[in-house]
């Protein structure tokens, strides 16, 4: 009870499940304690109502008794040093929250009274990249500087140091309850390569990865093919990048694909999938088609095409010409004798939907859990990517699939799924529900057909909002896909109204995460914080340590060199650390 008063003593009430997970009264899975069952379509199909049961699970980290910034952007940001040309990081002061009442009035003395409903961390956009893969489209560069990123060879060692943060983090920020579970909301793969995959997981549960294909003993791609378009780290060319200030590393390359290891998560952890988890390169529905999946596992990559070239296959690209995949594979064949040779690996073969249930169904790559980490078997049986799950005693979570296995990189969801949401929500009324997606309520425009179900509609973002908007206590929607920090309220005409919160890629600069804190403010408003945090890696780099954490801190600075990369360091400061504030529904 000591604790308890403490708490309450410092402004930062606790909710009660909270305070007994802090001192290992309950055992937590799948968030605080429970999963809903069936967490599929199968559920809807079959005209299952929606229950809870109890699950077993590891015990919460510790709670704070006081609002803390350490480890946040709330205490520092990794910012660019005075110069010009290359710049290079140094510590900066932090972000100040800010308060946004669209939605609700915040009232006096909240922070007196508030009890916490639940914390958890929101990674999206990770990327990780198989950089020597037969299939990426760095030639792109050609037409478009921001085609190809010259830090793409360290997504897993700048994920790992994310990790690392995130189990630094005492709890959450302001409440200072546990921290109940990360969600990853998609993209956790960059080009649907099962080599991606395998790192994706460990690095999210922990193991040994060598961040490398192909060839066991050296690199093989665009970054010692000694093309100019290319950042040539080791060489002695005077690249595009070099002339504009990149460094000359030696050894930069054999350094990027040696062992590494991740710690895991020290919590529970979901996934939600994103297009280019489901697609390769994020945008073909190219599946089953023979040429391309040789040509991935092959002995040939193609590094150099002309600028008109790339330029037009990029325009396919960004305006959906191509959705299948067809011209793609006949602009392959037809550079064939200007691919280079590389090592075969049949790990950069493509994954199937299937294939991504399965490797979160291995027992291999659990970690703290939850099994399948938000799949099930039923997702399996069903050929569905969606499911609910119980955050705490109050609050749910809703992980949808948004992306359209008909092709392109904008996302939709189908009326099967539709109808599901809608179920679970119904079923679950007296919970609040926070909604997790790849793609954003804006970018849900792709109503192309799914192969897999043919002649079901497909429903844009306009019309998931209109859905939401009908259930009175979902109180957020949280997403990434566009790269961007962004929040957005929503007053809907159904009567609900709700946050939308998208978080910021993690391979393009600052490189963020997120924590999300929901709390009750016990005078009819709830409010919704939202705190951004850095990896773990250093802000200043040195040139000559490339170890595993020194790869993590060039990860960063390099990202934040990159040609055309943003210099708005995390988007406005109402689109980074809040305080969102709702009526309570």
């Amino acid at each position: 009870m000591s604790r308890t008063r403490s708490a309450a003593g410092s402004g930062q009430g606790i909710h009660r499940r909270s305070v007994l997970a802090a001192t290992g009264a309950v055992a937590l899975s799948g968030g605080v304690g429970y999963a809903l069952r069936p967490s599929d379509s199968q559920a809807a199909t079959a005209g299952e109502s929606t229950t809870t049961v109890a699950a077993s699970s590891r015990r919460a980290p510790a709670a704070p008794l006081a609002p803390y910034t350490r480890g946040t952007t709330l205490a520092s940001v990794a910012t660019p040093r005075a110069g010009s040309g290359y710049r290079r990081l140094g510590d900066g002061a932090g972000w100040q929250r800010v308060v946004r009442s669209e939605l609700a009035a915040p009232k006096s003395g909240r922070a007196g009274r508030r009890t916490a409903l639940a914390a958890f961390v929101q990674l999206t956009d990770l990327h990780i990249i198989d950089a020597q893969h037969p299939l990426r489209l760095e030639y792109l560069r050609s037409a478009d500087i921001h085609a190809w990123r010259p830090h793409e060879a360290l997504t897993v060692q700048g994920a790992i140091a994310l990790v690392e943060r995130i189990n630094a983090l005492r709890g959450a920020p302001v409440t200072g309850a546990p921290l109940h579970f990360a969600m990853t909301t998609g993209d956790n793969t960059d080009n649907n390569a099962k080599s991606e995959l395998d790192w994706f997981l460990k690095i999210m549960s922990g193991g040994r990865i060598t961040p490398n294909s192909g060839d066991p003993r050296r690199y093989e791609g665009v970054q010692n093919s000694g093309l100019k378009q290319y950042w040539q780290p080791d060489a002695a060319v005077r690249d595009s990048d070099k002339q504009a200030g990149f460094p000359h590393l030696d050894g930069f390359l054999k350094a990027a694909i040696r062992e590494v290891r991740s710690p895991g998560l020290n919590l529970p952890w979901y996934s939600t999938v994103g297009n280019h988890d489901t697609l390769p390169m994020g945008c073909y529905a190219s599946h089953g088609d023979s040429y391309l999946t040789e040509l991935a596992v092959g002995g040939k990559k193609l590094m150099n095409v002309t600028a008109a070239e790339a330029q037009q296959l990029q325009a396919q690209i960004k305006k959906a010409r191509d959705p299948q995949g067809v011209r793609y594979h006949d602009f392959l064949k037809s550079h064939a004798r200007s691919m280079r040779s590389v090592t075969p690996d049949e790990s950069r073969a493509p994954f199937t939907p299937a294939e991504y249930l399965r490797a979160h169904l291995d027992p291999a790559h659990r970690g703290v859990g939850p099994a399948g980490h938000g799949y099930s078997s039923a997702n399996l049986d069903a050929g569905t990517q969606y499911y609910a799950f119980r955050i705490s005693d109050d609050v749910i979570g809703i992980s949808l699939d948004t992306t359209d296995s008909g092709g392109h990189y904008e996302g939709s969801i189908g009326t099967a799924q539709l109808k599901w949401l809608d179920k679970t929500l119904r079923d679950n009324k007296g919970s609040y529900a926070v909604i997790f997606s790849h793609h954003t309520s804006k970018t849900m425009t792709n109503l192309r057909s799914d192969p897999a179900r043919p002649g079901e509609r497909r429903h844009d973002g306009q019309e998931v909002l209109a859905l939401l908007g009908g259930h009175p206590r979902v109180l957020a929607w949280v997403n990434g896909h566009i790269h961007k920090n962004v929040v957005t309220p929503h007053a809907m005409a159904g009567g609900g109204s709700f946050w939308e919160i998208s978080t910021a890629s993690h391979v393009d600069f600052p490189q963020l995460a997120r924590v999300i804190e929901l709390a009750d403010n016990k005078d009819g408003t709830i409010s919704l914080f939202t705190t951004l945090v850095e990896s773990s890696a250093p802000h200043r780099t040195d040139f000559s340590d490339l170890s595993q954490t020194g790869l993590a801190a060039l990860y960063r600075e390099l990202s934040l060199n990159a040609p055309g990369a943003s210099t708005s360091l995390g988007g406005d400061p109402k689109d980074r650390n809040t305080e969102l504030v709702l009526r309570k529904g």
